[in-house]
């Protein structure tokens, strides 16, 4: 199989972008909390409306491609987290962050599906092991930059005037959004991001994937035969065990820390995410 390089930086990049829309929640919480005046337990639906959309949408996604092509699931993957991105930077409130985060989560359940065949095509099957782990990196590197993001954006645009640093862009987000609200700002971001994700995927012609047997969507039959399996069961009990966990400490550490430490969620919060991301990623990369 002939490799294409482009394409596998590029899948690497989709990765990043993934990673970098995933897991700013964490950084979020505390300010939502806050600003939005909920609870811990409604607090808690903003992840579960974000991951739910992986359990909704993964086997639609897989249909879709086999029916149509990556590309086309990839590009509407992103267009459906403009579209959630945009509503909300658009109208922030927290019923609609609910509903911004069910539409993103489902345009990256969309992107997991079709990319992971893709990378094999464009990498080689025999790099795949490597160019996994290497996509791997890449979503924990965004992972480890976007609380900074969220912090000098947070920051400066709270201190605009001030404290904080003037320059082009905190200029634009600071007549973008309301000024109680100033990690809204980070939506436009999403939506900008996933715009010119669009923009920067579609003239690109993606090579033409040949799905083996166990990537493909299967029958109802198949699905059916599978919830029966108990090994099935026990693997996704574990899955779900894993990411809830990684998930939970990454969501919930910047409350925590504010909470029982009286540590800034901007500052101590988000450096304490990145560096949880960070840690995490190198950990498993010489694993």
């Amino acid at each position: 199989m002939k490799k294409n390089h482009l394409i596998v930086v590029l899948i690497l990049f989709i990765f990043f972008v993934i990673s970098f829309l995933t897991n700013i929640m964490g950084p979020l919480i505390p300010d939502i909390i806050k600003d939005f005046k909920v609870s811990l337990t409604f607090a808690a639906l903003l992840p579960f409306a974000f991951f739910i959309a992986y359990g909704v949408f993964s086997i639609p996604s897989g249909l879709a491609v086999e029916r149509y092509n990556e590309k086309k699931v990839i590009l509407s993957a992103f267009f459906i987290a403009f579209l959630g991105a945009l509503l909300f930077a658009l109208l922030p409130t927290f019923p609609i962050a609910l509903l911004s985060l069910f539409l993103i989560g489902s345009g990256m359940a969309m992107l997991q599906v079709a990319i992971n065949p893709l990378l094999r095509a464009a990498g080689g099957e025999e790099h795949f092991a490597f160019n996994s782990v290497m996509a791997q990196l890449a979503f924990g590197l965004a992972s480890f930059v976007s609380p900074f993001l969220f912090s000098y954006l947070v920051l400066n645009l709270e201190g605009y005037g001030g404290s904080g640093e003037s320059n082009f862009i905190i200029d634009i987000f600071h007549n973008l959004v309301p000024e109680n609200l100033p990690w809204v700002s980070l939506y436009w971001i999403f939506a900008l991001i996933s715009l010119l994700m669009i923009v920067l995927i579609y003239p690109i012609k993606l090579p033409e994937v040949q799905l083996k047997e166990t990537e493909r969507a299967g029958t109802r039959t198949t699905y059916k035969d599978l919830l029966k399996n108990k090994m099935v069961l026990l693997y996704f009990a574990g899955l779900f065990a894993y990411v809830g966990t990684e998930q939970g400490i990454a969501n919930w550490m910047s409350q925590f820390l504010t909470v029982y430490h009286g540590f800034d969620p901007r500052i101590e919060g988000t450096t304490s995410i990145s560096l949880f991301w960070g840690l995490l990623t190198l950990a498993v990369s010489l694993d």
